[in-house]
């Protein structure tokens, strides 16, 4: 008979061997982040905010493409929507590779790399929800929140590890080996997946799309409403940083995601233990201490604090309410659950930096972090309000 440690063990190798795909397609991303803009606007010659559309033109396909990876996966299976993620990954690889080669045809070469952002938003919906769905299939639902940590551990991780190398491939052997390196990573993916082991399609009436909305809504908004600090981070700190006159802005990002994955990796195990709703309060209050002390931070020292604790209280946001989202799920729509519940996550990347730009040209880089609490707060009571709600029904979920 096996010991718990061992079972613990196992369970972490087959989450490991299913989100492998997902750091495909984040590295992947990390690959090309760093180097598209400036391709876009000193390679082609097009204006920055040409270069900027190209960047985001991804986000938006992936919003788009999330109740159609959702559909996708619980009809056919998620190993099928993870072969498809793969090869429509290996596609937008290609046009990189054609655009980047077809660079003296500036329009040409914009048009490719325009769907080659299309299609990799539509990978990423398929990966996403698809990886993620075949590992709870696999290793049950008791360990959603693992496998859902997980994925974003190896999202983050395939950009950190991607955008340097992107950059180093490109000084030393040019734009066209970003392109062909992402069609040779993902033919060895879609072999690999292509072999394992595939989960059976659970029977049961598919909930419309807008009704498991409906669902995941109240989770999705706290999540949203956290997240937006993390894209505040991310767009303002340089900016906040320039504003103060300080220097090295980028070992905030560091602090932000070093803690942000030891979290993940630590505590986990906490939301089985304590409940999605109980970890989500306290890492939104925690979330919430990071921000404040960014927007008061006398020195950079307590802005790299204040980074830190962002970056520890918004790590297990997602994961602890996707449990609680998932639970309300019935198990035949689960991957369209995930799939409602990513939108909001994908809403709050895209309307941080309009919205924080508006605060920012109004009072200062500083008051975005202000802001970015005061949703995080929001998020806090509604979280708290929900868990309050719970209990006093003793709700029935949805069984397997």
């Amino acid at each position: 008979m096996s010991s718990p440690e061992q079972r613990t063990a196992s369970v972490t190798l087959q989450i490991l061997a299913t989100v492998i795909f997902t750091f495909i397609l984040f590295f992947s991303i990390g690959l090309l982040l760093p180097v598209l803009p400036g391709f876009v606007h000193e390679g082609l010659g097009y204006d920055t905010v040409t270069a900027g559309a190209v960047i985001g033109l991804q986000y938006l396909a992936t919003l788009a493409s999330r109740p159609l990876a959702g559909y996708l996966t619980d009809t056919h299976g998620a190993k099928r929507a993870v072969l498809y993620g793969l090869g429509v990954l290996g596609a937008g690889g290609a046009l990189v590779l054609l655009s980047t080669s077809l660079e003296n045809v500036r329009w040409l070469s914009l048009v490719l790399l325009l769907g080659s952002r299309l299609l990799f938003g539509l990978a990423q919906g398929l990966l996403g929800i698809g990886t993620a769905s075949w590992g709870i299939a696999l290793v049950g639902t008791q360990n959603t929140a693992r496998v859902i940590s997980w994925n974003g551990i190896v999202s983050y991780g395939g950009i950190a590890i991607g955008a340097p190398l992107g950059v180093g491939m490109t000084a030393s052997l040019g734009l066209w080996s970003l392109g062909a390196s992402i069609l040779l990573l993902t033919a060895l993916g879609w072999l690999a997946a292509r072999g394992r082991q595939e989960v059976p399609v659970i029977p049961g009436t598919r909930m419309a799309f807008h009704a498991v909305l409906g669902r995941v809504l109240p989770y999705g908004m706290c999540v949203m409403l956290g997240s937006i600090g993390f894209g505040t981070l991310a767009t303002f700190i340089t900016l906040y940083y320039g504003s103060q006159g300080w220097a090295d802005p980028a070992w905030c990002l560091t602090a932000f995601g070093v803690c942000f994955v030891g979290a993940r990796l630590l505590f986990s195990g906490m939301v089985n233990r304590f409940g999605g709703f109980v970890v989500a309060v306290v890492c939104l209050a925690v979330e919430t201490c990071g921000l404040l002390l960014l927007w008061q931070a006398p020195s950079p020292a307590f802005a790299l604090l204040g980074a830190a604790l962002t970056g520890c209280g918004l790590s297990l946001v997602y994961p602890s309410l996707g449990v609680e989202a998932v639970l309300r799920i019935p198990a035949s729509s689960r991957s369209a659950g995930l799939g409602a519940y990513a939108l909001f996550f994908d809403l709050a990347m895209g309307v941080a930096g309009p919205l924080m730009g508006l605060v920012a040209a109004r009072h200062g880089y500083a008051s975005t972090f202000l802001v970015a609490a005061g949703l995080a707060v929001c998020g806090f009571f509604i979280c708290l309000g929900l868990l309050r709600w719970t209990r006093q029904r003793h709700e029935e979920l949805p069984q397997d």
